[in-house]
């Protein structure tokens, strides 16, 4: 069985660079995809990237840069996608715990960290924390307003979500599924610029009758937010309520769902 990886750039050489410094560090063999949606800056591909395949396409978002990826791969036969965003640092075993649970689940994720530094209270941890700061470790979905909530996000990890478990909701950070799901599911949906793709995936994948994983024996490290300006940034918010709008429409019960719209149409979040 091959990994193969498929990730979004967008002006962010830096970080892609140590995206694919921390994979070279595997002992397992992979592929990568890089959908390049650069508008200013144009991804470099460097002389050690073997098996890295980058593509230039038009910034038309998230969604639509993962299925350039799943497109390319499902040309060469593969059937095990893992889709992570370019802003990650991955533990030396992530890919030989990916290959395991592969051969368990169709559908799963991992346990995902802050990145040292990238802390959204910077303030709030001892210096022996740093790293071990959640930013993901499972998520839900608040169907009365529609909201996505990560489990853990800002504590410490002291072993309290180290079962392995079902999840509602993965994070498009770090999202692992098989064949067999896009057989039944199909590509993202591409009307989502960018957040809330994730949810939606993930929710069509449970209504085809599969279980969402979390793993907590996977684990990488995240830099938050760094295509998009930083969290609470105007882009960040923007395309939080577009997205958020869109979900509800397609999956939200009635009394939700005209919530959301009434709160759109009016500017609240």
């Amino acid at each position: 069985m091959k990994i193969v990886i498929i990730t979004v750039n967008y002006n962010n050489q830096k970080e892609t660079d140590e995206f694919i410094v921390s994979l070279l560090q595997q002992r397992a063999p992979f592929e990568v995809f890089i959908a390049d949606a650069s508008d200013r800056t144009p991804l470099k591909k460097r002389r050690s990237w073997e098996n890295i395949f980058v593509k230039k396409i038009p910034n038309k978002g998230y969604a639509y840069g993962v299925n350039q990826g799943i497109k390319h791969f499902l040309q060469k036969k593969i059937s095990h996608f893992v889709v992570v965003n370019n802003d990650v640092i991955f533990r030396d075993d992530f890919l030989k715990k990916v290959l395991a649970s592969f051969k368990k689940f169709n559908a799963f994720t991992g346990k995902i960290y802050y990145a040292p530094g990238f802390e959204y209270h910077k303030k709030r941890y001892k210096k022996q924390d740093i790293g071990k700061v959640f930013w993901y470790a499972g998520g839900w979905i608040d169907w009365e307003n529609i909201y996505v909530f990560h489990r853990g996000v800002d504590e410490i990890d002291e072993g309290q979500y180290d079962n392995l478990e079902e999840t509602e909701f993965i994070s498009g950070c770090l999202f692992c599924f098989d064949k067999r799901v896009f057989d039944k599911v199909g590509f993202w949906d591409e009307k989502y610029f960018m957040y809330w793709e994730d949810a939606d995936y993930s929710v069509r994948i449970k209504r085809k009758g599969f279980y969402l994983i979390y793993n907590p024996e996977i684990v990488i490290w995240h830099k938050n937010a760094q295509s998009t300006e930083g969290p609470g940034s105007d882009f960040h918010i923007r395309n939080q309520r577009k997205g958020r709008l869109r979900f509800a429409v397609k999956h939200a019960g009635l009394k939700a769902k005209l919530h959301v719209i009434k709160n759109y149409v009016l500017g609240y979040e």
